[in-house]
């Protein structure tokens, strides 16, 4: 076990020592983020981000008390090994979920072509339940675009589109996230386009904020 593993199953241990939702575990699970996530498997993929969201999130429920899984078992793998091996599972899970969507827009077009009238498709994951309790990070990420202080996010829009803005989609995309598909119906824009302003100009404004209080 090198240097960082041994340091990181210290910090596990310690913070799991300290209650709940606590000021002094909140501080070690913080250290522990900082630790890993130049550790973690990184890949230039649209969804990457993500993933890493829902990651940091199964981190925080999971690491002390099994709150939506497992609890970490430090004598089945470093946490380091833990994160990646979710990581990886959610970032296949986006990649099936791509090609499914994709699978069913052919299907659509197919069915319209032929009746003149798109069946109605049910998205799986659109039936899944809100995720439970928010963790303190995440109620910081909140506070933090919702205040927008500086009005930055607010004022980072869409072209001739200022109502669809970093500081609405960061809200929007914040478990429990509404789908990219959900989004383009409400703003009556493509997926590809509210995609692609969240990756350029909404994340670096996150990762910003993120790197500022320490979480990265």
């Amino acid at each position: 076990m090198d240097r960082l593993e041994e340091l990181l199953r210290r910090l596990v241990d310690e913070a799991c020592g300290h209650p709940p939702g606590s000021p002094e575990r909140q501080k070690l699970l913080t250290r522990i983020i900082r630790l890993s996530a130049s550790k973690l498997w990184r890949e230039s993929t649209p969804h990457y981000q993500d993933a890493l969201q829902q990651t940091w999130l199964y981190f925080c429920r999971n690491i002390c008390e099994g709150t939506t899984g497992q609890t970490y078992d430090p004598e089945l793998g470093t946490v380091i090994t833990w994160l990646n091996v979710y990581l990886k599972r959610r970032l296949q899970d986006f990649y099936r979920n791509q090609q499914r969507q994709q699978a069913r827009t052919v299907s659509a077009n197919i069915n319209q072509s032929s009746s003149g009238d798109a069946n109605e498709i049910i998205d799986p994951v659109d039936t899944l339940p809100a995720e439970p309790d928010v963790p303190p990070i995440l109620e910081n990420v909140r506070f933090w675009a919702e205040q927008d202080e500086d009005g930055e996010l607010r004022q980072t829009h869409i072209q001739a589109r200022p109502q669809v803005n970093c500081q609405v989609l960061i809200l929007k995309r914040l478990p429990p996230e509404e789908s990219w598909k959900e989004l383009s119906a409400e703003f009556g824009l493509p997926v590809s386009t509210l995609s692609s302003f969240y990756q350029r100009q909404c994340i670096p404004r996150l990762r910003k904020f993120a790197e500022k209080e320490g979480y990265l």
